[in-house]
């Protein structure tokens, strides 16, 4: 099965050549940095470290996902890794996220954080209670099993299409979460490593940044948990679409 990295990358340019190095032989097929309107040396960093840079200069996690997986489409891989590039993750530990997709015995992981091993002080107290939020308020509404909103993460490139994504900054991560739920795709977590990121976090390492994400990833679960029972049909019939015109022995 071929393998697509997606590392979203805003000013990373101290951490991203650790990231790509990190990323084991013969995983990835290949890696791309979509460079998020970087003002510093991230582009040139990662393609001297051997990644393929792409360009979206519109501020924002999810405008730099969605450029990642346009990009994907011209490729087609079986399967999507999404993956921070300030270090915090685990590169080494992509096998964990890909091996259960594989092997056929889930279309979409993601990397627990709170299941796996956080070095002291690298999940800040306000991304713990968040996380904590949220998951429960998934569990009670969707149903759902998760204990993380973490940003490492691998699913079927085919099913990733399905989900129709279109947040475009913080509250990517928690509408790919609810989507993948209400599209009855089989979906694991595996316990990951974390570590204090390289730099300070544009997000929970600011007031601000906090302020904002959290208001948006409640909005987010509102929003969805509103609309959900008109959605939910539509996703299911898309993800059979998707997978019917796959070509036959395709997985």
């Amino acid at each position: 099965m071929t393998v697509l990295v997606i590392i979203p990358a805003f000013n990373e340019a101290r951490a991203i050549g650790q990231v790509i190095g990190d990323i084991p032989d013969g995983v990835a097929d290949e890696v791309v940095v979509v460079n998020n309107a970087s003002t510093d040396e991230t582009e040139d960093n990662a393609r001297a470290a051997g990644a393929t840079v792409v360009t979206e200069e519109r501020q924002g996690y999810g405008y730099a996902c969605l450029r990642g997986i346009e990009y994907a489409k011209a490729k087609q891989p079986d399967i999507v890794v999404f993956l921070d590039g300030d270090y915090s993750d685990h590169p080494d530990e992509m096998p964990r996220l890909v091996a259960p997709i594989a092997n056929d015995e889930a279309d979409f992981v993601v990397g627990s954080r709170i299941r796996g091993d956080a070095e002291p002080g690298a999940l800040l107290p306000q991304a713990q209670i968040g996380n904590r939020l949220a998951c429960t308020l998934m569990r009670w509404i969707w149903g759902a099993e998760y204990t993380d909103l973490g940003p490492f993460r691998a699913i079927r490139f085919r099913d990733l299409r399905a989900l129709d994504m279109q947040d475009k900054t913080f509250g990517w991560t928690i509408e790919m979460q609810i989507k993948a739920a209400e599209a009855g795709l089989r979906i694991e977590e595996v316990p990951v490593s974390y570590r204090r990121r390289v730099g300070v976090s544009k997000i929970t390492g600011t007031i601000r940044g906090t302020v904002q994400a959290s208001a948006k990833i409640l909005w987010m679960i509102g929003r969805m948990a509103w609309t959900r029972r008109r959605r939910i049909p539509h996703l299911r019939e898309r993800v059979e679409q998707f997978r019917s015109d796959l070509p036959a022995g395709a997985v």
